[in-house]
């Protein structure tokens, strides 16, 4: 087995570690909120007490969590408690999270489309126009809330100028979403790319290939480009598991019926298979992103190790 080989499936027992880790706590931390699924429930405390029994939340909470985690391995996260009583709760992620993605993708598409050379321009033009263009626009667009965004929008498109459905739905219903989901990460790539930028070419061996007489086109585009894409790549990562299982603002304020509401739904409904079943895609998500990205980053610069 190569160096690199068994680096990486030290990476991977590291992020099969993290994964138990975050179920555990959820877990146990989800048992310490007060009352219980069936509190909402229409019913007679004979009814509740049924319910209780039937699902097992009766028994000691070691007992449920061993029970859990034997189920989770042979691939059944239960059913939904509450919010849709008796469906599985991989039909219900499988269907949410194709809605989420399908709003995702397109956001973090246009997120690196603008915000990536837009932070370039910033860089190469340091102090200039442009510069200070792409400056106050990524501090406003980090400084406003979500929810913000979705009311202007809403308030701008749907009710002045009535050009957009506020119902997702509904034919272009997915723009305004998509537009708050892109907001945030389009304005930290900027910045995020810029500052890369700026320190890339203030290194000694970009200085050292111009003496050479190389071009200056060639010493941003192949050497100073491609060595800033770094700490670019470690934002992806995350960025990418957080936008594609859909943000919360957005989808609870357009009515998006993806991975991002349920969530917020479950919560509040002390969902407790639909919590943890999200809770485990999430985490399986960011965690696998991060590997991915680690290993890009020797595709990148072949000089970093899986360490």
């Amino acid at each position: 087995m190569s160096v690199r080989a068994g680096r990486i499936i030290k990476r991977i027992l590291l992020a099969a570690l993290s994964l138990f880790a975050i179920i555990t706590v959820t877990f146990f931390l989800m048992d310490l909120l007060p009352g219980d699924p069936f509190m909402s429930e229409k019913a007679t405390e004979e009814t509740r007490a049924i319910l209780i029994r039937k699902y097992g939340l009766d028994k000691p909470v070691i007992v449920q969590y061993g029970k859990y985690l034997w189920n989770l391995l042979h691939g059944d996260m239960g059913t939904s408690y509450v919010l849709q009583k008796g469906r599985d709760i991989r039909t219900i992620m499988t269907e949410s999270f194709a809605v989420s993605a399908s709003l995702g993708v397109r956001a973090l598409i246009y997120s690196i489309l603008i915000g990536v050379p837009l932070g370039c321009v910033a860089g190469l033009f340091k102090g200039k126009g442009p510069d200070g263009l792409v400056r106050v626009v990524s501090a406003v667009g980090i400084s406003i809330p979500g929810y913000v965004v979705a009311a202007v929008l809403m308030l701008v498109f749907s009710v002045k100028l009535k050009a957009l459905p506020v119902s997702y739905g509904r034919p272009g219903g997915s723009v305004m979403p998509i537009i708050v989901l892109a907001m945030y990460p389009t304005c930290y790539l900027m910045r995020l790319t810029r500052a890369s930028i700026l320190e890339v070419l203030g290194q000694d061996y970009l200085k050292t290939e111009r003496a050479k007489g190389m071009s200056e086109l060639i010493v941003i585009f192949k050497h100073a480009l491609k060595n800033s894409l770094i700490p670019v790549i470690t934002y992806l990562g995350p960025l990418t598991a957080s936008i594609l299982t859909g943000g919360f603002v957005a989808e609870s304020v357009f009515n998006v019926p993806g991975l991002g509401r349920y969530f917020v739904n479950a919560i509040s409904a002390r969902d407790y298979t639909l919590i943890m079943g999200v809770t485990v895609f999430y985490a399986t998500l960011i965690i696998t992103m991060n590997l991915v990205c680690d290993i890009l980053y020797q595709i990148v610069d072949p000089r970093i190790t899986l360490d």
